[in-house]
């Protein structure tokens, strides 16, 4: 049960399942790779936006949680984007502005995601 990937970039990604189905648990399951994509996707977004209006980004986290059906299939339901954005003097307005962009107009997995799951987010700014 464990899978590798190669990604029309050429890249190489594993995949495994858990224990009890057969997995050895030695890399992240296929739908925790759905939400390692929109995180990055998102992140990805909000930092090229806030660059371009002039903001000193110096990081930004994505923490996420999620909820899925119980049956199949078992689509996320719920999905929470927690930001955390570091920077030099990040104005607010323009975190937030960039965060609503992105779910909706830029991030296709989160747009795509939207379909099943109901999608929420908030965001912290760390100086420095």
């Amino acid at each position: 049960m464990t899978f590798l990937a190669e990604t029309g970039s050429n890249h190489v990604v594993v995949m495994d399942g858990a224990p009890d189905g057969g997995g050895r648990n030695l890399a992240p399951r296929p739908m925790e790779m759905v939400l390692v994509g929109t995180a990055g996707c998102t992140a990805y977004d909000v930092v090229v936006i806030l660059k371009k209006s002039g903001q000193d980004v110096t990081g930004c986290e994505v923490k996420v949680t999620s909820e899925r059906a119980e049956t199949d299939p078992k689509v996320f339901t719920k999905i929470h984007l927690h930001f955390v954005m570091r920077g030099r003097a990040l104005k607010k307005n323009l975190v937030e502005h960039a965060i609503r962009l992105s779910h909706e107009k830029y991030c296709s997995a989160s747009i795509m995601l939207s379909k099943t799951a109901q999608i929420t987010k908030d965001f912290e700014i760390v100086e420095g």
